[in-house]
């Protein structure tokens, strides 16, 4: 995967803020502002948008009456040399981004200084008047201002460069496996399922997936590979031609794999569920399936409704997303404990977002 080396610099921000990082050249710009929320510290709670020579780019919002073009359909290869990321429209953090120089083979953060303002403290204008503020033990808002501000914001390299990568995305491991195992074809059995010596290989790396630890016979043997399957077929990396089930040309691409995985996900009460719970098993690790569901339940409130308007049912609705959280690598579960799984910080961003922000302050 070939990369792009962008400096972004926020504007009318003192002391400077800079991040130097690298990204995937075939990356959308929704999919920069994901890195560019990691890079630079921000929650991704306000709303964004992009300005390339004078064209606005941002998610559509049907109650937006400005015209956009939609972000997830512009990608860094097609911009020019500079271009402009405005996050928060009320405070406007505007961002300068620029392409530099050549980049590494992976998606990082290479350089980079100054931690990056408080959120909703007024913009460029307002955090002057912070830090001055602060600056005074004698001023007469300094006690409520150091209240309200808490530790500002600081710069880690380091971290930094590991929550890009992360929010970038891996190809999880359970994915390259099934891909690897029907690279040159594989026969379904006339039910439509993998064939015994498919089920076999998959179980091989994966001997937790089957429930009473005996060789499978059957693909729904072991859900998770049942799952999977289906899931691979459904996003497009898997076809099915004559019989014979391969890869498709998607697969071949690391980007294209990651993009697709996360389509899944596309429903705002799955996608929101799911990071959630990925969210409070990297953190917490371990937990029994009651503690889980109700450290999950609280943090996803009442708000949620079903198609009678009654309130969702979280341990229901979380058994309903077991087989695909397992299946993709995000947790690892039995009958009775729950725990991340390899992937549960590089697939799902929003996953990834609350993970780093939890790690250093818990929700609960």
């Amino acid at each position: 995967m070939e990369m792009f080396r962008l400096r972004i610099r926020m504007r009318d921000v003192e002391p400077p803020v800079v991040r130097v990082i690298d990204v995937p050249e075939v990356a959308t710009l929704a999919e920069l502002h994901l890195l560019l929320q990691a890079a630079f510290g921000w929650t991704d709670v306000h709303v964004h948008q992009f300005t390339v020579a004078g064209v606005v780019y941002a998610a559509p919002d049907p109650d937006w009456d400005l015209p956009v073009e939609d972000e997830a359909r512009a990608t860094l290869r097609s911009m020019p040399s500079t271009f402009e990321y405005l996050y928060d429209l009320g405070d406007c953090w505007d961002h300068e981004i620029a392409f530099v120089g050549p980049a590494n083979e992976l998606p990082g953060c290479v350089d980079g200084t100054g931690g990056r303002p408080p959120e909703d403290c007024g913009g460029p204008h307002g955090y002057a008047r912070l830090l001055q503020v602060l600056a005074d033990p004698q001023h007469e808002s300094h006690a409520d201002l150091k209240d309200w501000a808490g530790d500002l914001p600081t710069f880690d390299r380091a971290a930094t460069d590991v929550y890009v990568r992360q929010t970038a995305g891996e190809v999880p491991e359970s994915v390259r496996i099934l891909l690897d195992v029907v690279r040159d074809g594989v026969t379904l059995t006339p039910a439509g399922r993998l064939p015994r010596s498919a089920v076999r290989a998959v179980q091989a790396h994966r001997p937790g997936w089957s429930a009473d630890g005996r060789p499978a016979t059957f693909e729904e043997h072991l859900h998770a590979l049942f799952v999977l399957h289906g899931i691979l077929r459904k996003v497009g990396l898997l076809r099915l031609f004559r019989g014979v089930l391969t890869p498709t040309k998607a697969a071949g691409d690391d980007a294209e794999i990651i993009r697709r995985l996360r389509a899944w996900f596309d429903d705002e009460f799955r996608d929101y569920l799911s990071a959630i719970v990925l969210g409070v098993l990297s953190v917490s690790g371990p937990l029994a399936t009651r503690d889980m569901v109700d450290r999950v339940g609280a943090l996803m409130g009442d708000g949620w409704l079903d198609q009678d308007g009654v309130g969702a049912d979280y341990r229901h609705e979380i058994g309903l997303l077991r087989g695909e959280l397992e299946a993709l690598d995000l947790v690892s579960t039995d009958a009775t404990t729950w725990e991340a799984g390899p992937s549960a910080r590089t697939l799902l961003p929003r996953a990834t977002r609350l993970a780093h922000i939890w790690s250093k302050e818990p929700a609960w």
